[in-house]
């Protein structure tokens, strides 16, 4: 099944949060743990570790993207696993 990477809300009162660079690539193996992109908010750059196992797929949030938080930005999928159909553009 797959995962979805959703914009975390990082302090208090964050609405929005900054995609600064994807550590990982599109296809690109990811392990839970591992640090999959940096997200800027008002008051630091933070890594963001992935909260599970699969092909980073259906990037939705390129560097520089201001994200609501909570808006699905990709998805952790199995090989063979279709990306789920809302991960169009947003």
């Amino acid at each position: 099944m797959a995962i979805s990477v959703i914009m975390p809300a990082l302090e208090m009162a964050q609405e929005t949060g900054k995609v600064i660079s994807w550590k990982k690539k599109q296809g690109e193996q990811v392990k839970k743990g591992e640090i999959l992109l940096e997200v800027e908010t008002d008051k630091a750059v933070v890594e963001i570790e992935s909260t599970g196992e699969g092909i980073l797929a259906g990037v939705k949030a390129q560097a520089g993207a201001v994200v609501p938080v909570g808006q699905n930005i990709a998805w952790l999928i199995k090989p063979g696993e279709a990306v789920p159909a809302d991960a169009g553009a947003p």
